[in-house]
């Protein structure tokens, strides 16, 4: 699908309300396939967007790949990358030059400006220094979330972009996805009447939450940061965007329950590598994952020649967190958290993270006075409460490569995108996610946070 493909444009009445949207197909009755819309504030760019990449792992490469894309409007000209391998495989692919490939980002810094933006999707830990002086040097920033891990280095940040009066753009790529874009066209237009409540859950999967939270880079808060920010504060951005009103109080509650020493099975061992007597049966195999099955990306650099890569991959096992059993480790990070939102006008919205699931995907129901919305990012069904007529919105993604679910439901590069227009001419209006917008979401998170720790409702100041 293409959005230059376009058919037509869909009419339907919801109470007293006329939404339009643009459809690219009817695919039966009262259901339509539709894309993103395009952004009528794009202007032709005079010449490609210059941008230093620093932290060229999973996200670095994912907003790098856009420019391979679309060099015409983004171009990648230095990075910053401890790791070697990393290192060799950015450079080789955007073609950097050496004088401007670096092992940290302090390195970055120490040459005069270079480039008219900068990429930062290092570890949490690592945003708010790079971030800090990249501002102080008078670049525009697209910073991975969450924006830094406490709210003061958060609201550092802010307003020292303003007092630069740079662009901050945060990665809260779901605010892109065409699926939540059209939720939040049709709340605002009115759809399902004035907005009541919202129940949003986020199934991680269970093997992606021990790959990630368990055995993986995430796995300690107090090394990276909470799960709430680490994972959900995209979830959290998300509902503060839907319900467009100030959030007030919060309270929440969740804990690490099942993936503790104490739970291990009989016959286990460290490793699933030490001869583990359950490890055929166990959920949470490392050898079944990494191994036999490869269903899972692979954390190892592994060689060009294919035929070494299983002989790789057992050797990181044996040597590596990834190998280890998970009800062994040093995580901390709870495996269930919920969280109930009291925002402005009496809005209300409940928010549940989940690690033992069978599925991923996103889940949302929006409750209104006139109607009612279910979806799953692959669908959005809406619901007239006077006719009790359904429709039906498929939402058409642009697949970034090498990526599944095409990146966030297609939000990655459509934020990237809007980014290279803000940068090109200098409006942060033509964002979505600006700095300004997401440090809300983010002292929600941490007002959870204490509220999950304390036991106690805490009021969310500004």
């Amino acid at each position: 699908m293409n959005r230059r493909n376009l058919l037509k444009t869909l009419s339907f009445t919801v109470g007293a309300s006329v939404i339009t949207t643009d459809i690219l197909a009817s695919v039966g009755e009262n259901s339509f396939l539709y894309n993103a819309p395009e952004n009528k504030k794009h202007k032709p760019l005079k010449k490609a967007v210059t941008a230093i990449t620093i932290g060229c792992g999973a996200r670095g490469t994912v907003y790098g790949n856009y420019a391979l894309k679309f060099p015409e409007n983004l171009k990648i000209v230095g990075m910053a990358e401890p790791h070697e391998f990393r290192n060799n495989k950015y450079a080789q692919a955007h073609n950097i030059p050496s004088e401007n490939r670096f092992d940290t980002w302090e390195d970055v810094f120490k040459k005069p400006k270079f480039a008219d933006a900068v990429v930062i999707s290092t570890p949490d830990r690592l945003h708010y220094g790079p971030c800090m002086k990249a501002l102080e040097m008078g670049y525009d920033i697209l910073l991975e979330k969450p924006i830094a891990p406490t709210v003061k280095e958060c609201m550092d940040i802010l307003n020292y972009a303003k007092k630069k009066g740079r662009i901050v753009a945060v990665c809260h790529v779901l605010r892109y996805a065409p699926y939540f874009v059209k939720m939040k066209e049709l709340i605002d237009k009115g759809a399902i009447g004035e907005l009541v409540s919202i129940q949003h859950l986020e199934p991680i999967e269970h093997t992606a939450m021990v790959h990630s939270y368990v055995r993986g880079y995430w796995h300690n808060s107090k090394e990276t940061t909470p799960i709430i920010l680490a994972k959900s504060c995209h979830d959290l951005d998300i509902v503060r965007w839907l319900v467009g009103k100030p959030s007030k109080r919060i309270v929440a509650m969740g804990d690490l329950k099942w993936f503790k020493r104490e739970n291990a099975p009989q016959g286990s061992t460290e490793r699933c590598t030490d001869g583990c007597a359950i490890e055929r049966e166990c959920p949470y195999s490392a050898i079944r994952d990494y191994y036999d099955l490869r269903r899972r990306p692979t954390p190892f650099n592994l060689p060009p020649d294919k035929s070494k890569h299983g002989e790789v991959i057992m050797e990181r096992l044996r040597t590596t967190d990834f190998g280890r059993c998970v009800y062994r480790m040093n995580n901390d990070q709870p495996d269930h958290y919920v969280s109930s939102i009291q925002f402005a006008d009496s809005v209300t919205a409940n928010f549940s993270m989940e690690a033992f699931t069978s599925y991923g995907g996103r889940r949302t129901r929006v409750m209104g006075a006139m109607g009612d919305m279910v979806g799953d990012m692959k669908e959005l069904v809406i619901t007239d409460f006077r006719t009790g007529k359904q429709t039906k919105f498929i939402p058409q993604v642009e697949d970034v490569e090498g990526y599944k679910n095409a990146g966030h439901g297609g939000g990655d590069w459509l934020l990237v995108k809007d980014f290279v227009q803000a940068v090109a001419h200098q409006d942060v209006n033509l964002l979505t996610s600006t700095i300004d917008q997401s440090v809300e979401s983010h002292i929600m998170g941490f007002m959870a946070e204490e509220s999950r720790k304390a036991g106690k409702v805490m009021d969310i100041k500004l």
